[in-house]
């Protein structure tokens, strides 16, 4: 032991191996018993614990984070294209059917499809009125159609398109329509952005800010056999629920509303595969507005008739524009692609696997943060292991860990025996994630009644009007970042921990074996 005298401290004005090597009352946290650890090497095991720490929530909670990530693309994209096939199929259909009286009155259709997008986008469009226009519209132009012999002014028209409840000139569709298409936008669009919301939440509180008081029970916890010369005993089971359960106390209380939105997409998932499936809306709308279209033409003669009555008789059109060829044109049936001829399902999938395939992960996420201390203490990598409760390091030394078990949650840690834990201070970033889920679960909800609710415009700070939206000025925003924050690779940073990590552990590694051999040495003495 003598050679090792040089590299030693002095204690009480003499050089000695054996008393430097059994007393360290330089150390903050590991026990001052047997050790090896300087309190520059105490420090830099601290921060490897935190290293540590971080990269195992983050690898734990990676399931539920690339749930959200993945799925949320997955009905986007299958959301998108089905807009995209349907717009597609009319105008096919239409341009085969009506030919060039499509083509000069297809904007009508486009400006459906493209308030349509713009709702599922986020933006701030009624539903019901943009569909009343469209058919007001549409009433409009086919009026005009219908009766080329006269000139109408845009008075007369807008007189024409009041009638347009009254008349009833395309049958029940529209109110039929209005019903299937609002129910099923709402719900889609509510629903993704509850993907959007989990995912971003999910991403969030999975890059956690160990507190000083965290850091220290982590260190005694990791690192402090090592300084006792235990470098192989791991950390007991029970013992590391404790140190987790007081890290991870604040997203332990974000569950609760958490277990709440999962529950609420399971709900308004069950909404889609059902009555609300937007799917089976948009796949014949082009069938179902062309059928209205053929009861205009069918009642075209009463129509008329009426409106001339409650409008006031138009006025002949010129010689050159009274052609009895546009009606003849007009008049031809609406004739439908036969089933085969009809495009495929978008994105290579049906709405229904895609739901049932979210339904399956979704219920995996449910408890996913009360459970986050068990399934890191689970790890073989970080404890001995729920068998093993006597040959493992309780914090102090190779032996049965005994305190109790803590319950979940921040205020359930005022005994933590291994964390210090202020429960008066409830993280701030955690309580925001809780209000964003609040705000969300009461829109999935909403949406699940058939109601509509309020997004935020992405492209228009100033927009927001709706209803059901239960918004107030200091929650809103928060939540309406999430629209337009996109997932940063999942796994990015997470090599950066393992990187440095990895680096860390080498370095003290060779310092470890050399203090540990001096334990060791004066152990065997």
């Amino acid at each position: 032991m003598g050679s090792h005298q040089s590299v030693l401290p002095y204690e009480g004005g003499k050089v000695g191996a054996a008393t430097a090597v059994i007393k360290r009352e330089h150390l903050r946290i590991c026990p001052q018993e047997y050790t090896c650890c300087t309190s520059e090497m105490e420090d830099k095991l601290s921060q490897q614990s935190k290293l540590e720490f971080e990269n195992l929530v983050e690898e734990t909670s990676h399931f539920v984070r690339t749930t959200f990530v993945s799925r949320h693309k997955k009905f986007d994209e299958f959301f998108r294209e089905l807009l995209e096939n349907a717009e597609r199929s009319l105008n096919d259909m239409f341009v085969r059917t009506y030919g060039m009286l499509y083509m000069q009155n297809s904007e009508v259709f486009q400006d459906l499809f493209t308030e349509l997008k713009r709702y599922y986008t986020g933006g701030n469009v009624n539903l019901e009125e943009m569909l009343n226009d469209f058919w007001a519209r549409l009433l409009e132009r086919m009026f005009q159609l219908i009766n080329p012999q006269y000139h109408f002014t845009e008075d007369y028209l807008e007189c024409v398109s009041k009638y347009t409840d009254q008349l009833k000139p395309f049958g029940d569709v529209p109110r039929k329509l209005k019903v299937q298409v609002t129910r099923a936008f709402i719900a889609a669009r509510t629903f993704v952005q509850g993907l959007t919301v989990g995912r971003e939440v999910a991403n969030r509180v999975s890059k956690v800010s160990p507190t000083p008081g965290c850091i220290r029970a982590l260190m005694k916890m990791l690192y402090c056999p090592y300084c006792r010369g235990l470098p192989t005993v791991k950390p007991c089971n029970n013992y590391c629920l404790n140190v987790m359960k007081g890290c991870l106390a604040n997203q332990a209380d974000l569950d609760t509303e958490w277990n709440l939105f999962i529950d609420a997409m399971l709900l308004v998932a069950e909404r889609l595969e059902g009555p609300f499936n937007i799917e089976s809306v948009m796949d014949p709308i082009d069938v179902k507005i062309s059928e209205a279209i053929m009861n205009m033409q069918e009642n075209s003669m009463q129509v008329s008739a009426k409106v001339f009555q409650g409008c006031g008789q138009p006025k002949p059109a010129p010689a050159l524009r009274s052609s009895r060829s546009v009606p003849e044109n007009f008049n031809t049936r609406f004739r439908p692609y036969n089933p085969e001829e009809r495009p495929t399902t978008a994105a290579g999938t049906s709405l229904d696997r895609l739901v049932t395939d979210i339904k399956e992960k979704l219920k995996l996420s449910k408890k996913f943060w009360s459970t986050l201390p068990y399934t890191i203490c689970k790890d073989e990598r970080v404890t001995a292991g729920s068998s093993n409760e006597e040959d493992c390091w309780n914090g102090h030394t190779k032996a049965r860990y005994l305190p109790e078990i803590m319950n979940d949650g921040l205020t359930n840690q005022i005994n933590n025996p291994e964390v210090d834990v202020d429960i008066t201070r409830p993280d701030t970033f955690i309580r925001q994630q809780i209000m964003a889920l609040r705000v969300m679960t009461n829109k999935l909800k909403n949406a699940y009644n058939g109601n509509d609710v309020n997004f935020q415009d992405t492209s228009d700070e100033t927009s927001g009007s709706g209803s059901g939206s239960g918004c107030t000025d200091d929650i809103c925003p928060t939540e309406f970042d999430f629209i337009t924050t996109e997932a940063p690779p999942v796994d990015s940073d997470r090599r950066e921990v393992d990187s440095s990590a990895t680096q860390s552990s080498q370095s003290l590694l060779t310092l470890f074996m050399l203090c540990i051999i001096l334990v060791l040495q004066k152990q065997w003495r």
